[in-house]
């Protein structure tokens, strides 16, 4: 089972809690841009089972 997130927090509003903020240079932020995360998301969603049953699956991004 997979549940498909709502869109995902972009890394330049991510909250730091310790007041910081990402720098849009670093190079993980630059390649967060570049791959199409709803591309990939929907057929690693295909990859699961489609009734509710079992623990539901991590998502996309963490997998």
């Amino acid at each position: 089972m997979y549940l498909k997130t709502e869109r995902q927090l972009p890394l330049e509003n991510f909250y730091l809690p310790f007041g910081g903020q990402l720098d849009p240079e670093n190079r993980w932020v630059k390649l967060s841009k570049l791959i199409p995360w709803d591309v990939i998301e929907d057929k690693y969603a295909a990859l699961f089972a489609k009734n509710n049953t079992g623990a539901p699956a991590k998502p996309v991004r963490m997998a």
